[in-house]
């Protein structure tokens, strides 16, 4: 009886291992996976990208299994798809297929910013400094 129970304990071990490692690994990589794709389905003409070299440029063609895009006046660079790192707006942040959070945070910064706008002006207002220079004692 002592070695089914144990064989039982193994077993259990070995599920609950296997499902860490899917949870923490392999679910959140197929998440990932399927956002990059859906980017590179969507990405058209006029996007700007970055490439995963750290090149940025804007998407001049797409083709079935390659992107051109141009990089200087007269350069232009055929990449595959899978190459491309990521889609930028063109305030220069990152595409962001959730735009709700994204709303959400940008409201939040804004209350934080207006707070250290008061300190700012209320620091501004007085323009005085005041430095405060210890007084030497005489040692003896």
């Amino acid at each position: 009886m002592n070695q089914t129970g144990s064989m039982w304990t193994t077993v259990i071990m070995f599920v609950a291992i296997i499902l860490i490692f899917y949870f923490l690994i392999i679910r959140p990589q197929k998440k990932r996976d399927k956002e990059t794709k859906a980017m590179l389905d969507a990405m058209k003409k006029g996007d700007k990208v970055v490439t995963i070299g750290g090149i940025h440029g804007t998407v001049v063609t797409v083709k079935e299994q390659t992107v051109v895009v141009k990089v200087d006046d007269n350069t232009r660079i055929e990449f595959t798809k899978g190459a491309i790192s990521s889609v930028v707006n063109k305030d220069g942040a990152k595409a962001n297929p959730n735009k709700k959070k994204a709303e959400e945070k940008k409201e939040e910064k804004p209350a934080v910013e207006e707070k250290t706008e008061e300190k700012a002006e209320e620091k501004s207002a007085d323009n005085t400094v005041e430095f405060k220079v210890p007084e030497k004692e005489d040692k003896e």
